[in-house]
């Protein structure tokens, strides 16, 4: 056949990351069962390779213990899914900016990624009072994203201390 021409599709499967509102979402879900169960509503998530492997909710009050916050916890289950301390390759998502001492935590476990939705102005360790995440000296420094879903990230935690007024 003269002038008949032929053509070959190439069908290239490519996977977008989620974006980090996705992940957040899923933090903000754990932040409301910690309002359930009248703690602080903090949620936090860990992402590793485009998958939540760890999620955790603030349970100071249930545990009886003040280390015990959503990026506490999350952080012991996202090490005990990868087997090893070392979470260089995943990131966490939580409602709220870190605490001191949470950003300790966080810089020790060398995550990779640390994105927050609300700041936290009074004891904020990720750039409001004091930015321990990426503090000259230490031995790691954690990318820092902000802001991602603030405004539904602050309400939770200002509807929960209103109603706490409230009562």
């Amino acid at each position: 056949m003269i002038g008949r021409r032929t053509r070959t599709w190439l069908h290239v499967s490519v996977v977008a990351p989620l974006p980090d509102e996705f992940f957040m979402r899923e933090a903000l879900r754990q932040a409301q069962k910690a309002y359930a169960a009248d703690e602080i509503p903090i949620g936090a998530v860990v992402m590793r390779e485009g998958k939540i492997i760890a999620r955790a909710h603030n349970q100071v009050e249930l545990l009886k213990d003040a280390t015990a916050h959503a990026e506490m916890l999350a952080l012991t289950a996202a090490e005990e899914a990868v087997g090893d301390w070392r979470l260089t390759d995943c990131d966490l998502y939580v409602t709220k900016e870190p605490c001191l001492m949470c950003a300790g935590a966080l810089v020790h476990t060398r995550i990779r990624r640390v994105i927050f939705g609300c700041a936290d102005l009074v004891a904020g360790a990720a750039g409001s009072m004091m930015n321990v995440l990426q503090m000259s000296g230490l031995n790691h420094r954690c990318e820092i994203t902000s802001g991602v879903l603030q405004k539904e990230c602050a309400a939770v935690l200002q509807d929960f201390f209103r109603k706490r007024r409230e009562s």
